[in-house]
């Protein structure tokens, strides 16, 4: 089915006004949004950076809705049973990380077939791929235990000890060989050191941090703090907090553009908050009417992707 498509321009002219007095005059461009309705409690979403089709895990149904943009609606379904968490895709595979069994399923990425189903340890739920390095890593939000998956056996090659009581979510900094991973119990970012395979340093943030990012190229780690209204900036090689961006609404999620440096986050007032990484600072607010759930950028297009838990649908934002 075909969402409908609206212009900020067009519907959220006084917020924007609003926004733009409150960002010093920097309006953002008419961004447009479609709306496409899959259904179901949608728990996470993953762009594919070949075909651009998203997948959006629901943890209702036990299924992974998979999305085409461009059609504007849901065109197949990944059976994973169970209540899929988290979903990551890359050229060859798509890797669903399933709680209940504590296990994470390899799909084609190209027929969607189950490939595997591979022990990834109680409670498994969120996910990070390295794919030069063919591995996959899974945290627990249950033990905190780091799993390492060997993508092309698809076997578990290694299960790290919990270095915290949960981890609520993980990113890699591949080129320095680092896995960043939320602590919400202790307020915290567990640093792994991936070719030592341990934990190395914690890192104290804002009140109860569940979803994160790395902007690659500069090392920079951006946490979204589900319990304050700031997001927090981590230097990696200093393992320190350097930097807070002040937000509308607690975070729960974000994704990093690499090419351009910015964060998108579901901390706004009911919609999306847009960061500049590099000096920062908020510089856009995009209201959807809703509180949004997960968030997804697409690396080619810029094109970004945001969940409504509430009403089982996946929002396409262009141009913001």
């Amino acid at each position: 089915m075909r969402g409908s498509q609206f212009s900020r321009r067009g519907l959220f002219g006084l917020v924007s006004a609003g926004a733009a007095a409150l960002l010093g005059g920097r309006a953002a461009a008419a961004e447009r949004v479609t709306s496409v309705q899959v259904g179901g409690t949608l728990s996470a979403l993953a762009v594919s950076p070949v075909t651009g089709l998203v997948y959006a895990a629901d943890q209702a149904s036990g299924l992974v809705l998979v999305v085409d943009p461009d059609a504007g609606r849901a065109v197949s379904a990944l059976a994973v049973g169970g209540e899929p968490s988290d979903v990551a895709v890359d050229t060859e595979r798509i890797y669903v990380a399933n709680p209940p069994s504590g296990t994470v399923l390899a799909f084609d990425s190209q027929t969607h077939r189950l490939l595997s189903v591979v022990s990834a340890g109680a409670g498994a739920s969120a996910l990070a791929i390295d794919p030069q390095a063919n591995l996959v890593y899974a945290v627990s939000g249950k033990t905190g235990t780091f799993a390492v998956l060997d993508s092309i056996s698809l076997t578990q090659q290694d299960l790290l000890p919990a270095p915290k009581p949960s981890l609520a979510g993980i990113a890699l900094d591949r080129g320095r060989r680092r896995a960043y991973c939320t602590s919400p119990t202790t307020n915290s970012v567990e640093i792994c050191d991936l070719d030592a395979g341990a934990f190395t340093a914690s890192v104290p943030v804002g009140a109860s941090p569940t979803g994160i990012g790395v902007h690659e190229p500069s090392g920079a780690v951006f946490v979204a703090n589900s319990a304050i209204h700031h997001l927090s900036i981590v230097d990696g090689a200093a393992r320190a907090q350097v930097k807070t961006v002040l937000l509308r609404s607690e975070a729960s999620s974000l994704a990093v553009h690499q090419g351009s440096d910015v964060v998108y986050t579901n901390g706004g007032q009911n919609g999306l908050s847009r960061v500049d990484g590099r000096t920062a600072t908020l510089t856009g607010e995009l209201s959807l009417g809703v509180n949004p759930g997960d968030v997804a950028v697409d690396q080619r297009t810029r094109t970004v992707y945001v969940t409504d838990p509430l009403h089982g649908t996946v929002n396409i934002v262009r141009d913001f």
